[in-house]
């Protein structure tokens, strides 16, 4: 699979709500963040959007999927867009549209994202991932998908 191949297959199993699968692309020292501003280098000296560490990432999924978790119930439905793909050794840069439908509305995020990926036999598992939110500095009402 080459990082391109996975990064569809991680966009793929998002849209088919197939969560288990997607926390098992994750390393156990894995990250996943979602800086507040453009310009941030660091997630543990400055607010963050989300910033979640491999536990904080299984707990994100098993709320999606409790029967009283009224915030995310029914499920969105996703599209994850994937684009301008960029390898650089095991660093991936992409772009990402989302659209969200959730409760009769539609919402569409976008950002720049980057992977660090680890080989895994013949895929890969990912280290750190980072979404840049064009929006981020914006009004963001209830950030409830994941990216």
């Amino acid at each position: 699979m080459t990082p391109e191949q996975f990064l569809y297959h991680e966009a793929h199993l998002l849209d088919t709500q197939r969560y288990e699968d997607w926390l098992a692309l994750f390393t156990g020292d894995a990250t996943y963040w979602v800086p507040l501003e453009q310009s941030q280098q660091d997630p543990e000296q400055t607010s963050s959007l989300i910033y979640d560490d491999r536990t904080l990432l299984e707990l994100r999924v098993r709320q999606m999927r409790h029967p009283r978790a009224h915030a995310r119930a029914p499920l969105p439905r996703t599209v994850h867009q994937v684009g301008n793909i960029v390898v650089s050794d095991l660093v991936v840069r992409s772009t990402l549209t989302v659209v969200e439908f959730r409760q009769e509305k539609q919402r569409v995020w976008a950002g720049l994202v980057e992977h660090l990926l680890k080989r895994n036999g013949d895929s890969f598992r990912i280290a750190r991932k980072r979404i840049d939110l064009v929006n981020s500095e914006g009004e963001i009402e209830g950030l409830t998908i994941l990216l």
